[in-house]
């Protein structure tokens, strides 16, 4: 299995409603790729100085199974969003038993 972890910064002028719309193409995605096996996403609630904005956690089956996501017609336009609100995206893909 590969977890799949993005963090993402926002911009100081991304506004709530930029977020909330984020959250949602996000959320949207398990119902449209079938190869992501599992999804959690949620806001920081910590707020600590080292903290990011928002993250998401995903599971696949395999590695090919990762690269049909990160290519995705319903993944694209996402990662296209986040490059007009994020100051900021990391990513960290591990495989686990």
């Amino acid at each position: 299995m590969i977890k799949h972890l993005v963090f993402f910064k926002f911009t100081p002028e991304t506004t709530e409603a930029q977020k909330q719309e984020f959250q949602a193409m996000l959320d949207g995605l398990p119902g449209k790729i079938a190869e992501i096996k599992s999804y959690q996403a949620g806001a920081d609630v910590v707020r600590s100085a080292r903290a990011f904005d928002f993250a998401l956690i995903m599971d696949f089956e395999n590695l090919a199974d990762l690269e049909i996501y990160a290519k995705h017609e319903h993944h694209l336009p996402v990662v296209e969003r986040s490059k007009g609100i994020c100051a900021q995206v990391a990513s960290v893909d591990f495989e686990y038993a």
